[in-house]
């Protein structure tokens, strides 16, 4: 970012956000580095790429590219400190990361500045989601672990045996991070491995790389041992490298399903662990009884909040044939409430697409819903929105609806991770229950309706992992998340989510003092 740039900011938000930019005129420093050992550490590789503001199309930083060695030396890192940090006592693992959940919410503004200038999502969703909801995944964890979440079981078996378990840490385990919430989505995976007792080698998403050298800081200064925390910088080739290592325990990943799928088959070539949560096509189900206010509130949020760079969005929505015209009338005139802007702005709640390369991806899909689907364009298309002259340069998309859709076209069938919804009309609960299942992902799907006792039976009857009634998106630490069919494998969050990062081994004690045996003189 250049002067003249952060001027023209300086004097478009409020005086309150000034202190922010006084504190980080800069990002974090140019080139970024890797991180192991508990420092920075240049890579070998001699190559960099670039990330990409995109809001204006403009490079923020290089970045370094990790070399095979250097992923060496992270997974070295990484497992030399495994077996000090894994005996741990985990009140004391617990009070380090607490500390860590205590710098981030302190410097919760400076760094949702980063992440708005690396993804494109404006600062009022930056500073009110993406640090906060991981924080809240760390604090939860620690608490989890130093309330005694990983106690195992004691089980009298008879009178003079019984039988105790324990949990115990895997080993050196990867995060493999997506690009649309980065710094959450990297506390969503090492809060749960590094409270279970693990150590982690992390690789951010290319695309959006700058959280990570930003949280192994905070670890470290919260007191993280060395080792315990790495970070690996690249591109496929570096993942690639990490899921086969065979120091490796375990792999986590979100992403899209195919590469999901590639990283899932390099874990068990190696009987890795590994969880993945993957892509979505999810249905909106609005039942006839429902509030038209809600319904449209519902499903806007389900598909334009992050300009609909959200794995959970509900871009199928299902509307009783009866109510379809309403509907769409109250949507339209809800539109002009989404507002592109300045990315400091508070009023701003729409930004730009992550990247060129999704941005092609997401006009060629709403090209194709136009001309070869047919489907009726309601609003949006392929113009970009309007913005001022700074940021023309940007990866801009109008939000866009298409109306009138079947289940059979391309853009109702597809995952396009962009602000397009696609209405569909239904005769009865039946027929879009059975429609709504009708797709080879499970990620998520919701119920709108004031009849609770019908949402309960339609909400029993949908194919997917994460549900919700009468709201969309809301993820706690305490809600474990995860996909089924072809969106995931095993889940995040909640007590079920530490499970994912453990390994059980059960003990059997018998104080008869005689061992019993079938090998005995049969004369005796």
């Amino acid at each position: 970012m250049n002067r003249e740039m952060v001027i023209t900011i300086h004097e478009s938000v409020p005086s309150d956000h000034l202190a922010i930019f006084k504190r980080m005129a800069d990002l974090p420093p140019s080139p970024q580095m890797l991180y192991y050992n508990g420092v920075p550490c240049a890579a070998t590789s001699s190559q960099t790429f670039q990330t990409i503001d995109p809001s204006t199309g403009t490079p923020i930083s290089e970045v370094q590219v990790a070399s095979p060695s250097d992923i060496d030396g992270a997974i070295a890192s990484a497992h030399s400190s495994f077996s000090s940090w894994s005996r741990t006592p985990v009140i004391a693992r617990s009070r380090i990361l607490l500390r860590a959940v205590t710098l981030l919410r302190e410097r919760n503004d400076e760094i949702a500045k980063i992440e708005t200038q690396d993804t494109g999502k404006p600062f009022s969703e930056t500073s009110a989601v993406d640090v906060v909801t991981g924080a809240d995944v760390l604090e939860y964890y620690a608490n989890l672990v130093g309330g005694g979440g990983l106690n195992g079981e004691i089980i009298q078996l008879r009178e003079d045996a019984w039988v105790y378990s324990r949990k115990e840490a895997l080993g050196v385990c990867v995060g493999i991070g997506a690009w649309n919430y980065p710094i959450q989505i990297a506390l969503w995976k090492s809060a749960p491995c590094l409270a279970a007792g693990n150590t982690m080698v992390y690789k951010p998403s290319e695309m959006t790389p700058l959280h990570g050298q930003v949280l192994a800081n905070i670890y470290t200064e919260a007191g993280l041992p060395p080792g315990v925390f790495n970070v690996v910088n690249g591109g496929p080739d570096v993942g690639s490298y990490l899921t086969s290592h065979p120091r490796i325990a375990k792999v986590s990943f979100t992403g899209q399903v195919s590469t999901g799928k590639k990283v899932a088959a390099s874990a068990a070539g190696g009987m890795k662990y590994f969880t993945g949560e993957l892509g979505g096509k999810s249905p909106l189900i609005i039942l006839p009884d429902v509030d038209l206010e809600n319904a449209v509130n519902g499903a806007m949020m389900a598909n334009f909040f992050s300009t609909g760079q959200v794995c959970t969005n509900g871009t199928r929505v299902f509307i009783p044939r009866g109510m379809k015209e309403p509907f769409q009338q109250r949507l339209l005139e809800k539109m002009e409430f989404i507002r592109v802007g300045d990315m400091m702005d508070p009023g701003t709640n729409f930004g730009p697409l992550v990247s060129r390369v999704h941005y092609d991806k997401v006009i060629g899909y709403i090209k194709h819903g136009i001309e070869v689907d047919k489907a009726t364009l309601l609003i949006g298309g392929l113009e970009k929105p309007t913005v001022s002259k700074r940021f023309q340069g940007g990866y801009w998309v109008k939000p866009t609806v298409f109306t009138n859709c079947t289940d059979d076209m391309k853009i109702v069938r597809e995952e396009i991770f962009g602000p397009v919804m696609c209405i569909l009309t239904y005769d009865n609960v039946d027929e879009v229950v059975e429609r709504a299942n009708n797709t080879e992902l499970g990620l998520a799907a919701g119920v709108f309706t004031n009849d609770l006792n019908l949402a309960h039976r339609v909400i029993a009857q949908l194919e997917a992992g994460i549900t919700w009634v009468n709201t969309w998106g809301e993820s706690p630490a305490d809600m474990s998340v995860g996909g089924w069919k072809q969106s995931g494998v095993g889940v995040e969050n909640g007590r079920k989510g530490i499970e994912a990062w453990v390994k059980n081994k059960s003990t059997l004690v018998d104080m008869s003092g005689m061992v019993p045996t079938v090998f005995h003189d049969i004369g005796v």
